[in-house]
């Protein structure tokens, strides 16, 4: 708690001080590259002629300023993830695709899915998104009733009712806190301070974090170390429903670390806009 209570006044400090931070300005129209969010999973574009598909989901991103006074450190951690999807996540999870057929796949996913209802609930109600609290809870009632433990997205399927995806960093951005300076993190990726803090304070309500502070009787994992294995999976098994991708991304990407950085800033720019 005491981490977390230092990260939230850094964030609070940087947010004030935006206008005097030195911004890194990066030109990537000549990448003619764009993201997509499937909680994290970002795709090369396809050219439909005047404009990128990222031009008209964000607007002229021609001009991207982010704050990124860690450049060089990025730059090693990015190197360091690229070589352990490279090497450790992309075999397993090619080899995990050979062997659990897609249907399962993706059951499985929508199952870790609806295990995340309590950040998604909890943020919308912070962001007073009422309507959207209400159809999460619905979502969760049906999803884990009538779709067997949440295997099968029979919300969104029958009742066409799709996931408002809300976390703490966008939450803290919808109250304007600045994102601050960019981080990238071992494993976990793209982030900046803003949503470092969000991923801290979501977990004491996620229920596949270990905290168990507040009484909150209903996590998953009892150890460190099973909760690391279920992230593991998790990530293992999203690879396996999007093989490939990174792979394209990074081939149409000229510098693959700016790239990788403005695509997530102007992502979460966009979420939170939502």
């Amino acid at each position: 708690m005491k981490f977390a209570k230092i990260l939230v006044a850094l964030v609070f400090i940087y947010s004030f001080s935006e206008g005097n931070e030195n911004v890194t300005k990066t030109n990537n129209k000549e990448n003619n590259t764009t993201c997509e969010t499937c909680k994290g999973n970002i795709k090369a574009p396809e050219n439909n002629g005047n404009l990128t598909n990222i031009e008209k989901e964000f607007g002229d991103t021609n001009e991207t300023f982010t704050y990124d006074p860690f450049e060089k450190y990025n730059r090693v951690v990015t190197n360091f993830n690229d070589k352990l999807y490279i090497h450790i996540m992309d075999p397993i999870a090619r080899g995990y695709s050979k062997t659990v057929p897609e249907g399962g796949r993706i059951a499985m996913g929508n199952f870790i899915n609806n295990l995340y209802f309590p950040v998604r609930f909890t943020n919308n109600l912070l962001q007073f998104k009422i309507n959207n609290a209400a159809k999460e809870t619905g979502r969760f009632i049906v999803n884990s009733t009538i779709g067997v433990g949440g295997f099968f997205d029979i919300a969104k399927r029958d009742f066409n009712w799709e996931e408002s995806d809300e976390d703490l960093g966008q939450t803290l951005g919808f109250y304007g806190i600045g994102a601050g300076p960019h981080i990238v993190w071992p494993i976990l990726g793209q982030s900046n301070l803003r949503d470092t803090i969000g991923i801290i304070g979501d977990s004491y309500v996620n229920a596949l974090s270990n905290t168990k502070e507040y009484g909150i009787k209903y996590k998953i994992p009892q150890t460190r170390l099973q909760e690391a294995g279920i992230y593991g999976y998790e990530k293992i098994n999203k690879t396996s429903l999007h093989l490939g991708e990174y792979e394209s991304l990074k081939k149409d990407a000229i510098d693959f670390y700016p790239f990788l950085r403005d695509a997530y800033s102007q992502q979460r720019t966009q979420q939170i806009k939502e």
